[in-house]
Parts: structure tokens; C-alpha cells; sequence
């Protein structure tokens, strides 16, 4: 379920899509296929306090509609009070062993990770997924770390195959093959659906490439 769930993983705040309104492009992203939607509100212009919570819980019932799971970022008091299907932190947020223990086992919790040390860490707290990356080099991200490349996804896929593995950072359309044939269940992106001329095309034809490599791999292992 988590694998299928980390195919099309679009991550957005409400400063990554210009000056189209945010909730339609969540919207049109639900209907092109998503499979994840994560909150991501951070950076200059983002939203906080009550207004965040607002945008969250429209959010969470656009994702709820379409049946997708919505997952917060870092922020676990926000995902705690508006009742999200998860969180996801990164190495330099509240540490996953707290985390887990505030969301309980019920929730999904994801985990940015670089190393497999990170990996070994994050599955000791129960960890449903791993983000591996950056990928490719991205401009989202203002505090990205250093590009991974596929080899790490290769490496833990590997050495843990029943792992959900999603890469992150710079993926598009364009170039995502090389990161589910290392081994990844799927790809989380930004701008290349946040950013797109039209989401709901983009996102259509991003799922259609990535359930095409995926179901023939599945066909022929």
C-alpha cells in the first residue's frame, strides 16, 4: 500500500505555483493522479498560524475527496490538529523517535534521508517510507543538500527491497526513469506539476509514464 501510495508524490506550499491559486492546482494535481500529497509551507511569503491551518484543512479535504493521502511536513502540532494521514521531517527537524511517539503508529511518517546510517536510524523508529535524494539538482529547495545521484537508492533498495523508497529533488518528467529503475516506488515533485503550465495534464502524463515502467517491471519479475 505505502509503495503505491509514493508513485506520483506531489509535495506544495502556497508560494510554489506563481500566481495560480494553490488550491486549484492541488485540485487539478488530484485529478491528473497524484497518489501523495504532502504540505510543504516554509520559505519566504508562507503562510503561518491560523491562516496555515486554514490552508491546510482545505487541503486535507481536497485530498480526502480524491482519496489521496495528505501528509504534513515538519510541522507535527499542524498535522496533530488537523487530523493528517501523516507527517514527513527531514535530518534537521524534531527527531523521528519523537515524532513517532506524538502521531502514534497509526500515522504515516516519512523520513529525508542521505545515508544509509540515516536509513538504519529512520527504520528503528518505524519509519513507512524513506525520501532519498537530492536526486537531481533542484531549485525548491533553498536548503538542499549536496546531489545524490541514483546510486543511494540503488544501494538501499538492495539492501532493504521491502523498504518504500520515493526519490526527491529535481525530478521531471523528463528524467525520472533512472530513479525507479534504482529502485525507488515512486518520485515526489515540485515545481514540475506546482509549476506547470497546467497541473492536471502534467501530472496526467507523469503517471502515465511512471505506472508504464512500473507495470512492466512488475510484468516481467
Amino acid at each position: 500500500m505505502i509503495k503505491k501510495m509514493l508513485r506520483l508524490y506531489f509535495i506544495m506550499g502556497s508560494t510554489n505555483t506563481g500566481t495560480a491559486d494553490p488550491l486549484d492546482v492541488l485540485e487539478a494535481a488530484l485529478r491528473g493522479g497524484v497518489t501523495c500529497f504532502q504540505l510543504r509551507e516554509k520559505g519566504p511569503g508562507a503562510l503561518s498560524g491560523n491562516e496555515k491551518q486554514k490552508f491546510a484543512e482545505a487541503c486535507k479535504k481536497l485530498c480526502g475527496l480524491y482519496n489521496v493521502p495528505f501528509i504534513v511536513n515538519d510541522d507535527v502540532d499542524l498535522a496533530i490538529a488537523v487530523d493528517a494521514d501523516g507527517v514527513h521531517i527531514g535530518q534537521d527537524d524534531e527527531h523521528a523517535k519523537v515524532v513517532r511517539e506524538q502521531i502514534g503508529t497509526h500515522k504515516i511518517l516519512g523520513v529525508s534521508t542521505h545515508t544509509e546510517n540515516e536509513v538504519k536510524e529512520a527504520l528503528v523508529v518505524s519509519a513507512d517510507y524513506i525520501g532519498m535524494g537530492p536526486v537531481y539538482a533542484t531549485s525548491s529547495k533553498a536548503d538542499a543538500k549536496p546531489v545524490a545521484g541514483t546510486d543511494m537508492i540503488r544501494t538501499i533498495a538492495n539492501a532493504y527491497p521491502d523498504l518504500p523508497i520515493v526519490g526527491i529533488g529535481g525530478i521531471t518528467s523528463t528524467n525520472f526513469t533512472p530513479v525507479i529503475e534504482a529502485g525507488a516506488a515512486g518520485v515526489s515533485v515540485i515545481s514540475a506539476i506546482a509549476a506547470a503550465g497546467n497541473p492536471f495534464v502534467a501530472a496526467c502524463d507523469f503517471k502515465k509514464a511512471i505506472d508504464s515502467i512500473l507495470n512492466e517491471e512488475g510484468a516481467t519479475s
